[in-house]
């Protein structure tokens, strides 16, 4: 029997999964804060033929589903929430101040339903399956923070690792593509000295807010002007920080940054670029002391394995049609990738339409205070993509 069919006939109940998925949306928790959440996917996890090993870097947690010799495959999802105040006015949206804005509850929902379908179907398949649940996506530290935690110690090593995220696009679609498929990222904190001096003074002082302003200029020119036309970087100023008073101008100003890019080489030129030109901009300002640059919260690039790609296309062509499409890569970033390269092993990781089709002219963005997946065909598409996935590299019984 192929995915195709053992998928249409799995016979696992997920009427569950509805009321999961909203409770875990009411009740969102930041980074490193998932107490309620993990004990949620703990008790679901408590009702299939699993060992756990949780409290793994804080709430992270590893299923083991044993089936006899084979392939050891791992999936992972995230379960953290953002700091935002929810305005999608559903009646089970969050009012706590936080909320699942990226979608990190439906990435949960669908891989315990996975898991659920990969129990059900044990005369279909021989291995083991890890069903990772990490905290701390949103931080960029939560695979860290389980890997340095001894991970690698606690569980199987696996073959090859799987992840999947929702994004904007048309509900159900599932979107692969092989090498990149989101960016890696670095946050970089700028501070700049001046002269501090009275407003009705500027010629006394060493005015460090118009050199951030000069910057913030200056950093567009190196993407226009060093970056090649056909290559993907950027820079986007996030803060700026200067002075608290409005007849003081200050002795001090602060730039955080952050960046977004496929290839790291060219990272680090455009790194270089960078300290150039602020260390440029501060000399000609007069500045009395040089600039300092703190590099902070990076994510690598997530590249995936063009020869688990070649295979997992091949179930998604089968198991969902025309609704198996090419990818066009994420310029978001994401820590999944830290797990199989601590491991060092093979990876994939795709993305999931969530869109309602009367909202694809101008779609919410994850991260957006009235970001919201189309409940039914995106639970299924991420459900069954998880599953088709795992199920094409465990062994097949016949």
């Amino acid at each position: 029997m192929g995915i195709k069919e053992i998928l249409h006939h799995h016979g696992a109940d997920l009427s569950w999964q509805r009321a999961f998925y909203e409770d875990l949306h009411r009740h969102p928790e930041l980074s490193h804060h998932e107490k309620r959440t993990a004990e949620k996917i703990r008790e679901h996890l408590a009702g299939y033929g699993c060992e756990v090993i949780d409290g793994i870097g804080g709430y992270g947690m590893v299923a083991i589903f044993r089936n006899g010799e084979g392939p050891t495959v791992l999936m992972r999802a995230d379960f953290d929430g953002l700091p935002v105040q929810e305005a999608t006015g559903v009646e089970f949206a969050a009012t706590n101040g936080a909320m699942h804005a990226c979608g990190h509850d439906m990435h949960t929902t669908a891989l315990l339903g996975a898991c659920a379908i990969v129990d059900s179907r044990r005369d279909s398949w021989q291995g083991t399956f890890l069903a990772l649940f990490q905290p701390a996506e949103e931080t960029s530290d939560g695979a860290k923070t389980m890997l340095a935690d001894g991970l690698l110690d606690r569980v199987p090593r696996p073959q090859l690792c799987l992840g999947q995220h929702i994004m904007p696009g048309p509900a159900g679609q599932v979107m692969s593509s092989p090498g990149p498929i989101m960016a890696g990222c670095d946050s970089i904190r700028v501070r700049l000295k001046g002269r501090s001096a009275h407003a009705s003074m500027p010629h006394n002082s060493v005015d460090p807010t118009l050199m951030a302003a000069m910057i913030v200029v200056r950093l567009q020119a190196i993407v226009g002007r060093e970056v090649a036309p056909d290559d993907f970087f950027v820079i986007s100023v996030g803060e700026l920080h200067s002075g608290d008073k409005n007849n003081i101008i200050p002795a001090t100003a602060e730039l955080v940054l952050n960046t977004r890019f496929y290839q790291p080489e060219l990272a680090t030129r455009v790194y270089a670029a960078l300290k150039r030109v602020v260390k440029a901009e501060c000399e000609a300002s007069g500045a009395p002391d040089a600039p300092t640059f703190e590099f902070f919260a990076h994510g690598e690039v997530t590249d995936n394995d063009p020869g688990l790609h070649a295979r997992i296309r091949e179930s998604f062509d089968t198991v969902f049609g025309p609704d198996s499409v090419d990818a066009t890569p994420s310029t978001a970033s994401e820590d999944f990738s830290y797990l199989p390269q601590a491991w060092g092993v093979p990876y994939c990781f795709w993305l999931v339409g969530s869109t309602p089709a009367g909202r694809m002219d101008n779609p919410p963005v994850n991260h957006q205070a009235d970001f919201l997946p189309d409940y039914e065909p995106t639970v299924r598409a991420s459900t069954l993509a998880g599953a088709a996935a795992v199920l094409t590299f465990l062994r097949p019984t016949h």
